[in-house]
């Protein structure tokens, strides 16, 4: 039985790779290669919840669309309800890449994802942040609750400290992360945060504009940051 029970761990820790063509699309759409040649795939955070305001599911199947179109892959939690499930159905619906990436305990909860063209499943949260991280080229942030805000603060954390220069991109639905945004003013108000420390990122009020910034912003990260980033892991 022990035997059987590790067994079964090394099976959940294994990556699962469906071919794109045994899975059928709602729409049919050619798909051209990425647009710039260092934005391959972006990670996404967002709610596992819709939230009560419309436009917040609006945006998710906007996002997704312009991914999917733009041929720049999708790198999420792996999840199947809330803004992360319509963010994901429907990059696949428009012929995209999605790979999804959560830990065991959160397979059930979150209903994981199992049309995803990746579905890695890991041990715990560290190796969730870590592997998106190594697998996304910019980051951006939807909508969400406490696990969105903790994703999103800690990307800023480490590119505020140089560990890496990968775009970070807050969309603010109508005025969604308005508080947050003036909790950030205060904190540089309160010389919390150094005019030499600022936290670097890009504020968009929709779907549309999102990779449109993160293309402006990409550019190939330096030997010195490649160290720097391998360093801190």
């Amino acid at each position: 039985m022990e035997a059987s029970r590790h067994q079964r761990k090394d099976q959940m820790q294994q990556k699962t790779r469906k071919p794109a063509r045994s899975r059928q699309r709602s729409v049919q759409l050619s798909v051209q290669p990425p647009v710039h040649p260092h934005v391959r795939n972006i990670c996404v955070y967002c709610g596992s919840n819709p939230g009560k305001n419309p436009a917040y599911v609006e945006a998710a199947r906007g996002l997704g669309r312009e991914m999917a179109k733009a041929g720049v892959g999708l790198v999420y939690g792996g999840g199947g309800l809330g803004l992360m499930g319509e963010l994901a159905r429907t990059v696949l619906a428009h012929g995209g890449r999605v790979t999804g990436i959560i830990p065991a305990f959160l397979s059930e909860k979150e209903r994981m994802l199992r049309d995803a063209d990746e579905l890695i499943v890991v041990d715990d949260m560290h190796q969730r942040k870590k592997m998106m991280f190594d697998k996304s080229d910019a980051f951006v942030a939807l909508p969400g609750g406490i696990g969105t805000l903790e994703e999103l603060v800690e990307q800023l954390t480490w590119a505020q400290l140089g560990r890496h220069t990968k775009p970070i991109v807050l969309v603010d639905i109508d005025d969604f992360y308005a508080p947050f945004l003036t909790l950030i003013r205060h904190m540089q108000a309160e010389a919390f945060i150094r005019p030499d420390m600022d936290v670097r990122f890009i504020t968009v009020g929709s779907a549309g504009a999102v990779l449109p910034a993160i293309l402006a912003a990409a550019r190939p990260p330096s030997a010195a940051e490649a160290a720097a980033v391998s360093e801190r892991f």
